[in-house]
């Protein structure tokens, strides 16, 4: 029985080291009525989070042809994998020039939806 529930904890450690580092998106659907500025507002972003380090790429997407969510905007945030996105969630969080940017951003913004995933390799 020890061996059985020591091979499924070795499974389950490995299984989670592979998914550590695997590529990590971040998607997160918005509502913003003034898609000019909150296109400005993001590219400072990009601005930021490359001079503090951040591995993070930030791509915004319209969607123009998609039923009843035309018209909304996607952006995608790209990580080398979830250590990464994990290390920069709490730099966004400890960091006052980016919880400064964070902030302005959420003036032009209505999050609808926020996910994460996880790239899926054979």
């Amino acid at each position: 029985m020890k061996l059985k529930t020591g091979l499924i904890g070795l499974a389950a450690a490995l299984l989670f080291a592979g998914m550590a580092n695997a590529s990590t998106m971040r998607v997160i659907y918005v509502q913003a009525p003034d898609v000019g500025a909150y296109l400005k507002a993001l590219e400072d972003g990009k601005v930021l989070l490359k001079q503090k380090g951040s591995p993070a790429q930030l791509h915004v997407w319209f969607a123009r042809y998609a039923g009843s969510d035309a018209g909304s905007v996607m952006v995608t945030v790209e990580y080398p994998s979830l250590e990464a996105l994990a290390k920069d969630d709490g730099m966004m969080r400890s960091d006052a020039d980016l919880r400064a940017w964070l902030e302005r951003v959420g003036k032009l913004r209505k999050i609808v939806s926020d996910s994460i995933y996880e790239e899926m390799k054979p």
